[in-house]
């Protein structure tokens, strides 16, 4: 049987002087709606040594993630919260300034956190019309 070894994963520092591993769990594509198996396949994530873990609200993952993390400090598998980086999205339909804080505020009631360590913007090729109805010009952002 063969064993696993562990590597230190490189970070980076952030701005804001968090360190951010460069490898992490995504979450976006369980092919499944099951609570049940996205909390199990997080919990071997943890297991595995994965402390990141990427996230959004449009992805149904949050409540896993808040309840795999919940059981892995019950079953000392992480000492601490602290030792993990979250990282959720703010989506599209969510990118208006009256609707930034309770975006984010849903997104930390579905995972049971208190602090997202980074919160990015999705934002995607977009195309502005003018008043003819004709295109004008066509953007797209980069994270």
């Amino acid at each position: 049987m063969s064993s696993i070894t562990q590597v230190a994963i490189p970070n980076v520092v952030l701005q804001s002087s968090f360190s951010m591993l460069v490898i992490g769990f995504g979450t976006a594509a369980f092919e499944t709606d099951d609570g049940d198996v996205h909390k199990l396949a997080l919990m071997e994530a943890i297991k595995l040594g994965y402390r990141q873990f990427d996230t959004a609200s449009i992805y149904g993952s949050e409540q896993a993630l808040g309840e795999a993390i919940a059981e892995a400090l019950k079953l000392g598998l992480i000492n601490s919260r602290d030792e993990l980086f979250i990282t959720s999205k703010l989506w599209l339909s969510d990118n208006h300034p009256d609707l930034v804080i309770p975006a984010l505020c849903k997104s930390l009631h579905h995972s049971s956190l208190v602090l997202l360590l980074l919160t990015l913007t999705a934002r995607y090729p977009s195309l502005v019309v003018v008043n003819s109805g004709k295109v004008c010009s066509a953007s797209f952002f980069i994270l």
